[in-house]
């Protein structure tokens, strides 16, 4: 469902299989996406095995879309087209209250996407209202920042970078609704806990740090 509803724009689909135990690469390479396998559990680890295969043949913009059909694909034009029309160099679809399924997001998931991005307001007067993983950025900007994170701090290690670059940026309302399957984050009270302290971490860490 996901890969159908992507629009055309789209050159290249590539789906990072990531321990999954269902028909993920199966149903992928049906649809004639490039599969790559990642054995090391983590988002971050998926991010950089999709990166990395990048690398080849470099794109002009990326974008980030979970496989579990909470985002809806066919929202992709409205992310990258302020890239495309060289207004900023990084777009995040933000998950608005107005446009979201009931329960498609819990209730630990607003308080940490509220107080991650009051932090970043008032660390770096950053202008973020959440860490949505749907988002899109140019290649050049992207290999710049050097993303570091193996798991749950990648999406808050990429917005800090482009604070701390004062890159430009902005945000898009995008739909959400209620993701198929269970989440291994905000599905499990681990996951979520082990989510929250990495993002805090890596922004109390980042603050102090010389890292760019």
């Amino acid at each position: 469902m996901v890969i159908d509803s992507i629009p055309r724009i789209v050159k290249e689909i590539i789906v990072v299989d990531n321990c999954s135990n269902d028909d993920t690469s199966i149903v992928a390479k049906s649809k004639n996406a490039i599969v790559l396998h990642e054995n090391q559990k983590g988002y971050g680890y998926a991010c950089l095995k999709g990166i990395k295969y990048l690398k080849n043949n470099p794109p002009d913009i990326v974008v980030f879309l979970d496989g579990d059909y909470s985002d809806y694909p066919e929202d992709l034009n409205k992310i990258v087209n302020p890239i495309i029309e060289e207004k900023v160099v990084f777009c995040i679809g933000t998950r608005s209250k107005n446009l979201r399924e009931k329960g498609a997001i819990t209730i630990q998931q607003v308080f940490g996407n509220a107080l991650a991005c009051f932090l970043m307001r008032l660390l770096y007067k950053g202008n973020f209202t959440d860490l949505g993983p749907f988002r899109a950025i140019r290649w050049d900007t992207l290999n710049s920042l050097g993303m570091k994170d193996k798991t749950y701090g990648w999406t808050i290690e990429m917005q800090l970078k482009i604070l701390r670059r004062k890159l430009a940026y902005v945000e898009v309302p995008v739909r959400y609704r209620r993701r198929i399957g269970i989440s291994k984050v905000s599905g499990t009270v681990k996951g979520t806990l082990m989510a929250g302290y990495k993002i805090l971490t890596w922004i109390g860490k980042f603050y102090f740090s010389k890292w760019k």
